[in-house]
């Protein structure tokens, strides 16, 4: 248990929460110095038809997407979670993973 306050205690300390939170995704994916290496890797990922990997991006920049919407801010209300609101979430989460796991050890190419 020692280990992992020590590792929540150093995840706090990044302030990773925040910086996630505060990304301005507008600016971001405007962002030649984001964009273009972005876009060559998706080009080159498409070249090499490496569909799996493709699908596994698109879903981490959903949920990325999904976390900094206003919705997300309403799960918690006075410190309580709202579970007609979480339940989506959960489920949505469950689903995503659900396919990752299934790209990566489901099937072979």
């Amino acid at each position: 248990m020692e280990i992992w306050n020590k590792l929540t205690a150093w995840f706090d300390s990044t302030h990773l929460q925040e910086q996630i939170r505060d990304v301005d995704y507008i600016r971001l994916f405007t962002n030649p110095w984001f964009i273009v290496p972005f876009g060559l890797m998706i080009g080159y990922m498409v070249y090499k038809q490496k569909w799996k990997d493709i699908i596994i991006i698109a879903i981490f920049v959903a949920v990325w997407w999904v976390s900094g919407t206003p919705y997300m801010d309403t799960l918690l209300v006075k410190g309580e979670i709202q579970i007609e609101k979480i339940l989506p979430v959960i489920f949505g989460g469950a689903g995503a993973v659900g396919v990752v796991i299934y790209l990566l050890f489901g099937r072979s190419d």
